[in-house]
């Protein structure tokens, strides 16, 4: 699968294609603050084996981090207006340009920030959105706005991420009567889904299952 860049919308948008034969909806692979790595690459390969049309934008345009210290200030450093720019156009690019019906959004760590972000923006045209372990996550009223489909795995030793914030956002969205399904899993750290060393089998396996069936519920034609 290439490397490729979208033109759509004005924009120039680096990243992975991963493209099945007959798709059956699409699916934007959104980076942890490491930028566009192999992981996340593989990750777009097995939506696409799903029978998903997946791109992973990559935010950075070309950079990335091997250090936390490094990946930290490119997170820091991203413009997060024009990161959202560059999502939407995506989604669009899929919906416009390849005739792909719906489309949804999954992303990791800083990229789970921006998925949830995607899914509270009305300019984002998202189905459906799956959060992993997003931080920055607002509160009260923000959270009871969003209307898309909403799926969110979190670990629950994630220092980061209380339970708290985990229970707050699943009220937010049932109160609000948005579909919703999200799950702590308890022995699991942040980053429980990519390969490195906080990797927890069982919480990623799960986490995948509980995927496949929200995106084949929500995007898949």
């Amino acid at each position: 699968m290439p490397d490729m860049t979208i033109n759509h919308a004005g924009k120039s948008i680096p990243g992975y294609l991963a493209e099945p034969a007959n798709p059956k909806g699409g699916m934007i692979v959104i980076q942890e603050w490491w930028g566009l790595n192999d992981d996340i690459r593989g990750i777009a390969d097995r939506y696409a084996e799903e029978g998903y049309l997946a791109f992973a934008p990559d935010l950075y345009h070309g950079t990335l981090a091997v250090e936390p210290d490094e990946a930290r200030k490119l997170a820091m450093s991203l413009e997060r207006q024009i990161a959202a720019e560059e999502i939407d156009a995506a989604i669009d690019w899929m919906k416009q340009e390849r005739n792909v019906g719906k489309v949804g959004c999954v992303g990791f760590c800083m990229g789970g920030g921006l998925t949830l972000a995607t899914a509270m923006r009305p300019t984002s045209n998202v189905d459906a959105v799956h959060v992993y372990y997003g931080g920055g996550m607002p509160e009260g009223d923000a959270l009871k706005s969003i209307k898309t489909p909403l799926m969110g795995s979190y670990g629950g030793e994630d220092q980061g991420i209380p339970k708290e914030k985990v229970d707050a956002l699943r009220d937010a969205l049932t109160e609000a009567g948005t579909p919703n399904d999200i799950k702590l899993y308890e022995g699991a750290k942040h980053s429980f889904f990519n390969a490195g060393s906080a990797h927890h089998p069982e919480a990623s396996a799960d986490s995948w299952e509980r995927s496949k069936q929200w995106f084949g519920q929500y995007v898949a034609s």
